[in-house]
């Protein structure tokens, strides 16, 4: 078995990404954690079921996840396309495996991160993101179909030269709107030269202008799934105030089940 966190997982070791140059210019970097900072610990009502159960609505065969949070409840649906990181990840949902851990770093106009076992008990000044689970990575499982848009759920990584996922901390996609034109240089600079066969669809790129996200990861990270209701959430968590190293000054805990 693997220790498969030798390095930090910032998600993909990045810091903030309001650009693609700022990510470049803050990429590794890691603010020392202010031991002074005092932090409280919200209790969440995580046994509080959606109102109305949309999902019942939904005319879908995928798994459907419903993930409760101080700040409200999200539903996602996993990709039958992605069966690795599909099966994983309801393997640990089936195992209890995230009740109660944080989402540990937040970067407003870019993602949520959780999934680290050892945020559940974690003291306040203690440095997050490096837990891991005994097993193996998963495999990437990159589709051109499923890009970094909004709500889009992903596999947080290491640097390992074959890309394959944390087999349990996971992020979840806010990002930002992109015009064609910054879309377009995002592509040439970060996402053509590694992946010289994938192009945006005329679809994808509108849906980058209209709802936003992370362009850049694209084809680099896996994307197993998507929040189909509750993308308020991402934002209220993702402004959440937080501490140099990201992470929220007040703990927003997680409960994920399935729904089907």
């Amino acid at each position: 078995m693997k220790n498969m966190c030798k390095n930090t997982l910032f998600l993909l070791v990045l810091a903030s990404c309001l650009s693609v140059q700022l990510f470049a210019q803050t990429k590794g970097k890691r603010p020392v954690r202010k031991s002074h900072v005092e932090r409280t610990t919200i209790q969440p009502k995580l046994e509080t079921p959606v109102a109305s159960e949309p999902w019942k609505q939904l005319n879908t065969n995928e798994r459907l996840v419903e993930i409760t949070t101080d700040y409200g409840v999200m539903i996602a649906k996993l990709y039958d396309s992605t069966p690795l990181h599909r099966d994983n990840f309801v393997k640990l949902v089936e195992q209890n495996f995230y009740d109660s851990l944080l989402f540990h770093r937040v970067i407003n106009q870019f993602m949520i991160q959780g999934g680290d076992p050892t945020s559940k008990n974690a003291p306040d000044d203690a440095h997050l993101g490096s837990g891991s689970i005994k097993g193996d990575r998963i495999p990437a499982e990159f589709k051109p179909y499923f890009f970094h848009k909004k709500g889009a759920l992903a596999a947080a990584r290491d640097d390992n030269p074959a890309k394959a996922s944390s087999n349990c901390q996971f992020y979840i996609v806010q990002g930002k709107t992109m015009a064609p034109p910054e879309l377009d240089n995002v592509y040439a600079q970060r996402v053509k030269p590694s992946n010289p066969a994938f192009n945006y669809t005329t679809s994808q790129k509108e849906v980058y202008s209209r709802i936003g996200g992370t362009p850049f990861l694209d084809q680099s990270y896996t994307v197993f799934g998507e929040v189909i209701s509750g993308l308020d959430v991402i934002d209220k968590i993702a402004r959440a105030p937080k501490n140099e190293s990201d992470r929220p000054l007040q703990n927003i805990r997680m409960k994920i089940r399935l729904l089907n």
